[in-house]
């Protein structure tokens, strides 16, 4: 008896040790009064948030050429941390522009007031209830964050994601807000083909497809539309210049904007074809780099 016992003990342990790492492992709760950050990651038929560590020194301050921008965004923000009714946000237009900038910086500025952000990518906002179910109790305010959220023209996932959001954002919880990124302001690649079907009538009304339809009522789900415009170049040489001074300054190094800096940076836009803030941030670091490295081999 004891020695079918034995044998069945080990015969269990070899079981468990075969199904062991297919099981999930188990998740200690976030303790959200010292977490502001955390990323959806999906885990077999669910999910669990995971903590993330971020950079809260970027402020309001270093974002420029955005003031409307900023200015609409911030007031819906500070509605939502008060506990006033706020929209869903769609910040959509130029890449390098500012959009996930903006969000992380209302991030540090809201942080010790409670105000909370947790990463979900596209492919993972079917799971959207399970995100909100997790954190709907919680006293913080939650903003859920999508960056480069859009959908090419043979993707049908965004039917799939709009009845998604109907459900998800008209029964969030107050404490909830989804702002996302996207270079497409209808999110989804629109075609000429699109409106081939468009029909005019007697009158010269134009009746727009249902394809074209279907798609832009995507972006619909958003209250707030926030558009983000390339810079001109005297914007692109005034976050330019912000940058060189907020990295200068934090390396104690002795500068001066001079003509020739000016033209350098125009030519380091030129080379890359598009003149933002991302451009101009990487500028300033090559520049304020390049100063420090001559000062060490002076």
């Amino acid at each position: 008896m004891e020695s079918r016992l034995d044998t069945f003990l080990a015969r269990a342990e070899l079981v468990l040790a075969r199904l062991e790492p297919l099981l999930p492992a188990v998740r200690e709760p976030i303790d959200w009064s010292r977490t502001v950050a955390a990323r959806w990651r999906r885990e077999g038929q669910g999910g669990y948030l995971q903590p993330i560590e971020v950079n809260l020194d970027l402020r309001l301050s270093d974002l420029q050429g955005v003031d409307r921008q900023q200015a609409l965004l911030g007031q819906n923000t500070q509605q939502f941390v008060d506990g006033m009714p706020a929209n869903h946000a769609l910040l959509w237009g130029a890449r390098g522009t500012g959009k996930s900038s903006l969000v992380r910086a209302l991030l540090a500025e809201h942080a010790q007031r409670g105000l909370r952000l947790i990463e979900i990518e596209r492919d993972h906002l079917t799971d959207l209830p399970r995100v909100v179910a997790q954190i709907s109790k919680q006293p913080q305010r939650f903003v859920l964050f999508c960056d480069d959220l859009s959908f090419d023209a043979s993707n049908d996932d965004y039917r799939v994601l709009k009845s998604v959001l109907d459900g998800s954002l008209e029964q969030a919880p107050d404490n909830v807000l989804l702002y996302a990124t996207s270079n497409r302001r209808h999110l989804v690649s629109e075609r000429q083909s699109d409106n081939a079907d468009w029909e005019r009538s007697a009158d010269g009304e134009l009746h727009p497809s249902e394809a074209v339809e279907d798609k832009i009522a995507l972006s619909d789900r958003f209250g707030l539309w926030l558009s983000f415009y390339p810079f001109t170049q005297d914007q692109f040489l005034q976050v330019t210049r912000h940058w060189v001074s907020v990295l200068a300054e934090r390396a104690q190094l002795v500068w001066q904007w001079n003509e020739e800096t000016e033209k350098e940076a125009i030519r380091w836009a030129l080379g890359r074809g598009n003149r933002n803030g991302r451009c101009a941030y990487q500028f300033a670091r090559h520049w304020v780099g390049k100063q420090l490295l001559d000062v060490a081999n002076a």
